[in-house]
């Protein structure tokens, strides 16, 4: 998120505007706790997780008063537009915005889950995976050392984007996934299979909404009787620097919502699609379920065996 707002200050700063943020997202926007943006105060900030602004939830931002309250600080400050970066629940308060009292916004999808549709990537989704696949490799040197059976437990409660992707790039024999059906005798038939072809260990990848960790790994000990072992990588996959891909991603983004929020544009996300970036209404984007890539489950299936 700090290269992103970096991108939008200095884009904005170099056509002529000047630029204000607020503390703590909507909450900070209700009880005015803004700043002025200047390109000295995003200088030193791309390598940093994170966001410089800090955020917070905001259940006031919830009701109407409280949009009414937020619109009210914005156009007292002289403010003209709006870019929100952030998930779900941040576009959405976007599009509230937007549609209740016409006022100018710009969306940039910034979420580790990457469950945002519109685009191929959210910032923050290859630093997650990246840091998953770091770990991974770490726990497969010590499964292979003791001929253990691993579960890693990854973040993505309703979705399985970072477990798939994740469990692609660290080499699982098995993913599970919030939207794919599976079955935990398979599994172990699976394990069994490839022990008796010479298989000393293995490593399953769980997303938090497929399962929890500890109940695979007690179910598998139990059927199976081989030596299991449970990890959950929780939060730190939300936190360090972010990768050259996130970085680069999210000054493409950022640059792109001031641009296109400065030229008129209004109620929009921007995103990329393959390499090129590409703008949907926040309306579009909200109201669409981002689906599991299937030929990725292929894969995965293919590279398990």
């Amino acid at each position: 998120m700090n290269a992103a707002l970096r991108a939008v200050v200095r884009a904005a700063l170099g056509r002529g505007n000047s630029v204000v943020g607020f503390d703590h997202g909507y909450e900070g926007l209700i009880h005015d706790e803004m700043r002025e943006m200047t390109s000295l105060s995003v200088g030193g900030i791309i390598d940093r997780g994170g966001t410089i602004l800090r955020t917070a939830r905001s259940k006031r931002f919830m009701t109407l008063e409280g949009r009414q309250r937020a619109v009210e600080v914005l156009r007292q400050n002289g403010c003209e537009g709006l870019v929100v970066i952030g998930g779900d629940g941040s576009l959405t308060g976007a599009m509230k915005l937007h549609e209740e009292f016409e006022y100018p916004v710009m969306g940039v999808p910034g979420s580790i889950d990457n469950d945002i549709a519109g685009t191929d990537f959210s910032i923050g989704f290859d630093t997650a995976v990246n840091t998953a696949v770091s770990a991974i490799d770490r726990v497969r040197d010590t499964a292979t050392s003791h001929e253990r059976v691993f579960v890693i437990e990854v973040m993505g409660r309703r979705n399985g984007f970072i477990a798939l992707e994740a469990g692609l790039g660290g080499g699982a024999e098995a993913i599970l996934l919030p939207e794919v059906p599976y079955s935990l005798l398979d599994i172990c038939r699976g394990l069994r299979e490839a022990a008796a072809k010479g298989k000393r260990s293995s490593i399953i990848i769980v997303a938090e909404g497929a399962a929890r960790a500890s109940e695979v790994n007690e179910f598998i000990s139990k059927s199976t009787g081989f030596d299991t072992r449970h990890v959950v990588l929780g939060h730190m996959q939300r936190g360090g620097s972010p990768t050259n891909f996130d970085r680069v991603l999210a000054l493409r983004l950022g640059a792109l919502a001031a641009n296109r929020l400065i030229s008129g544009f209004r109620g929009e996300m921007v995103g990329v699609e393959g390499t090129k970036l590409v703008s949907h209404p926040l309306s579009y984007v909200l109201s669409t379920e981002r689906q599991i890539d299937p030929d990725r489950l292929i894969l995965a299936e293919v590279m398990a065996q």
